[in-house]
């Protein structure tokens, strides 16, 4: 469980696609998962006019949250700060690491068990702590096999999706003393169960993901079905949080659509076992929560899509996965081949951010842009139009003023641009092209959100036709008494 996992993404690409591509039983494996999550979404949305709608409703609450993100980080943090929660900003996985070990030293802590998180993931958090002498334990089923395999997750809801009962039933009679060899399903989620029953009561701090981050309330929503998410978040004396930047919606009444979207979209629910919101520490009288709530923000390249209008929309992303269920490139070469933490066609977007168009340009190019995934995003980012952006951002001079990405021209395999790491969007931003597009405010107002979030002040100023159409159709909303969620210079 020591084993350090080393993401090398364009290292040996088809090299791992080619390994999949020819293994017959891990084709067969994932075919078969992918079938059967299309078949329980397809089951949860029958009307084609309700998902329509409520994609629409999803993607405009979305919009809305990115286009006001530096006033709702703002407020976020007051609010958290009013209910007990201490905010912290990392720019980096370095500093999400350096924040939570400091938590960690401050009290004591020796173990650390975790709830679901690709947050942590994308951070190397278990691999920070145990290099620092802390256990990390993963909670969530699938987490913990893959730990106790010394492998990445192959996909962001069911890490384990590419293991078999009878690979799992090896593992836990080869690492977990005691431990006979079976294939019974039921006898091997008990066995998980027992050992980590133990470790929630021996664990010191508990850390989870948030899937929503509510302005308002100054609440963490916390989505899953095992109850080890609410283990994670109540035993053990502290709680640390950490989600990205791009997480935080403004009231409690948008969470329910996107509950829906996330719940229905991922795993074919109608809802998922459990719904967390956390709203602060254990209150005096109150029997159960931990001492200390902590929240981490992450940036991690997230100001760097913010700031390009277009790569804004994968920021939309609520980590639901129908994506991958339904991407056939996905379905048969898996999620490890990507080599990146998210993997599949959202992975395929994001991941430039966070690592480079240099570190990640061919996977641009692992997909079919059948649109497949688009049709079943449920808040609508338009992932094909933005994979043939980046191809092309792989293949431009970098000397042009096409070149917007760190890496551009890497495509063409000139050693020499690399190198010269071509203009990074966000931190690094070109700036004088990012004012004269409308996209950053080079010189920000003084404040320590937009400071630390990485200098996310403001929203662009538009004008023209489509920008006097979105305000035609916020004066419509407010005339009919309904919640204005267009963006900022883009009708829905």
């Amino acid at each position: 469980m020591n084993q350090v996992i080393k993401i090398h993404p364009m290292d040996d690409f088809k090299e791992r696609s080619r390994g999949v591509l020819n293994d017959p039983a891990q084709r067969q494996n994932f075919r078969g998962a992918m079938d059967f999550l299309q078949a329980k979404r397809r089951a949860q949305f029958p009307d084609q006019d309700e998902l329509q709608g409520l994609r629409e409703l999803g993607s405009q609450i979305r919009r809305y949250s990115l286009a006001n993100l530096p006033r709702l980080l703002e407020q976020l943090e007051t609010q958290l700060t009013a209910n007990g929660i201490q905010v912290h900003w990392a720019q980096d996985p370095g500093e999400a690491n350096a924040i939570a070990l400091d938590i960690a030293r401050r009290v004591n802590a020796k173990r650390i068990i975790k709830g679901k998180s690709m947050v942590s993931e994308e951070v190397g958090f278990n691999h920070a702590m145990e290099a620092a002498g802390l256990e990390a334990l993963e909670s969530d089923m699938g987490e913990y096999i893959v730990q106790l395999a010394g492998e990445a997750p192959s996909h962001i809801i069911m890490p384990a999706i590419h293991k078999t009962k009878q690979e799992i039933a090896e593992l836990f009679a080869r690492e977990i003393p005691g431990v006979a060899y079976t294939e019974d399903v039921d006898a091997l989620i008990r066995i998980g169960r027992k050992v980590l029953r133990r470790k929630f009561a021996d664990a010191d701090i508990g850390l989870s993901g948030v899937n929503f981050a509510v302005a308002e309330t100054g609440s963490l929503c916390l989505v899953e079905n095992e109850g080890n998410g609410r283990m994670c978040t109540t035993v053990p004396r502290v709680h640390i949080a950490i989600t990205g930047i791009e997480k935080v919606v403004e009231k409690l009444e948008h969470v329910p659509p996107l509950f829906s979207l996330l719940s229905r979209s991922a795993t074919g629910q109608a809802m998922t076992t459990y719904l967390n919101l956390i709203s602060g520490p254990r209150q005096p009288g109150e029997k159960d929560g931990p001492e200390e709530v902590h929240l981490i923000l992450l940036d991690n390249g997230r100001t760097q899509a913010y700031a390009d209008g277009e790569l804004r929309e994968t920021l939309k992303c609520i980590r639901c996965g129908a994506c991958m269920n339904h991407c056939p490139v996905y379905a048969r070469i898996g999620g490890h081949a990507y080599g990146t933490t998210y993997p599949g066609p959202i992975g395929a977007i994001i991941s430039p951010h966070m690592l480079g168009l240099d570190a990640t340009y061919p996977l641009a190019f692992a997909s079919t842009l059948c649109g497949a995934c688009v049709e079943v995003c449920p808040v609508k980012i338009p992932i094909t139009n933005i994979l043939v952006r980046l191809r092309n951002e792989s293949q431009v001079k970098p000397e042009s003023e096409e070149a917007t990405l760190r890496g551009s021209g890497l495509g063409c395999g000139a050693q020499r641009r690399r190198k010269r790491g071509v203009g990074r969007l966000g931190p690094g931003v070109q700036p004088q092209r990012a004012v004269q597009a409308g996209l950053l405010v080079h010189e920000p107002r003084p404040c320590a959100v937009t400071q630390r979030a990485g200098r996310l002040d403001a929203q662009p100023h538009p004008t023209g036709p489509r920008a006097q159409a979105a305000a035609r159709s916020s004066e419509r909303a407010q005339a009919v008494g309904r919640p204005d969620l267009t963006c900022q210079g883009e009708t829905p």
